[in-house]
């Protein structure tokens, strides 16, 4: 092997661990849920950080509604399991079992006797640990985490049975984490009025205790990246949570969104969302996470039909509101949809120097 080569094969799988060793046990938490959090964590997961993710609880459609409408108070899985996935180190066949979903067909559709049309795989092995376990979802966790080596925790955010609701401009009120979700596409071309407020049902539901923990040791704590009302800020809602985020001494990142979201953040510019998560926070993060890269037409196209758009970045309203400001291209140019490259984005997050 000549030099070139091997100082080349050493940059490419030697320095980006070398650069994380200056972090090496660092504890790390993410705040969030959906697609944007394991994203995230699927490449904290490289480095040596000592990593919790704590979880969105409030998810109510897909196999998670199933389950909640089968077993009496059962909380939903959805975003457990992908944050255990995220995380897992125990190859790609654990992975793929529990990600994977029986698909629903027109034969099954109407037989009420078909218990797994339209579950996922998962979530029902997640459910089978938590009956093991005599209905103990900490334990059925920490199960899950044996089996798929996870190089992290994952801790719900709470492990009360619980409802967002967002009450409109317009005085009226849509609640579950579905309802809000969804009202952007069932609504396309309609100009829909504003989330004034969004409340958690029951209010004073109780945060986890060993998400109190993680959150109240850490060193870094990121909020993001993820839907602003329904995959973010219903974390924050729950008591205690902001509070010990407040409390920690860890420094607080929020990554922003990519993109604006019909029916939820129609027309918001950076400012607006880092304004959204001070207020339910309580207090100001120290450092947000912002993306001034390029997209294809095609998918500015796509995301227009939508009613969204890339979010604006305001640099004096945010420069006012967050110490710190890291602007950057930290989204995957090449992909038909807005999504974060996720290394990219662990980079900006530790501010780690290029190779």
């Amino acid at each position: 092997m000549d030099t070139e080569t091997g100082t080349s094969l050493k940059r490419q799988f030697l320095e980006p661990r070398h650069t994380g060793d200056r972090f090496a046990g660092r504890r790390v938490v993410t705040i969030g849920g959906g697609s944007g959090t394991f994203s995230v964590l699927s490449h904290l997961k490289k480095y040596p950080f000592n990593i919790t993710a704590v979880v969105n609880m409030s998810d109510s459609g897909g196999s998670s509604r199933l389950l909640m409408d089968e077993f009496r108070r059962q909380l939903p899985l959805g975003d457990l399991r992908m944050s255990l996935v995220a995380l897992a180190r125990n190859g790609a066949l654990w992975r793929d079992v529990f990600m994977h979903r029986f698909e629903r067909t027109e034969e099954s559709s109407g037989d009420s006797n078909d218990r797994v049309s339209g579950h996922s795989l998962g979530n029902l092995i997640l459910k089978g640990l938590q009956d093991i376990n005599r209905d103990n979802l900490l334990l059925a966790i920490e199960d899950a985490e044996e089996l798929l080596n996870t190089a992290g925790k994952v801790v719900p955010v709470t492990l009360e049975q619980t409802a967002i609701c967002a009450e409109l401009e317009d005085g009226t009120t849509i609640c579950s984490e579905t309802e809000i979700d969804t009202r952007g596409k069932k609504h396309p071309n309609s100009t829909l009025p504003p989330i004034k407020r969004l409340r958690l049902v029951p209010e004073d539901a109780q945060a986890c205790l060993q998400a109190i923990r993680a959150i109240r040791r850490a060193d870094t704590i990121i909020i993001g990246p993820g839907d602003l009302y329904t995959s973010l800020l219903p974390n924050l809602l729950v008591s205690g949570i902001a509070r010990a985020v407040r409390e920690s001494e860890a420094e607080k990142v929020y990554v922003c969104n990519l993109m604006t979201k019909h029916g939820e953040t129609d027309g918001y510019k950076a400012s607006d969302f880092i304004n959204e998560i001070h207020r339910y926070l309580g207090a100001r993060v120290d450092r947000v996470i912002l993306n001034d890269g390029t997209y294809q037409p095609d998918v500015l196209k796509m995301y227009q039909e939508e009613q969204s758009e890339p979010v604006v970045i305001d640099r004096p309203r945010v420069a006012r509101l967050v110490p710190n400001m890291v602007v950057a291209h930290l989204n995957l140019e090449d992909d038909s949809l807005a999504r974060h490259d996720p290394e990219r984005l662990v980079r900006a997050i530790f501010q780690f120097e290029e190779d």
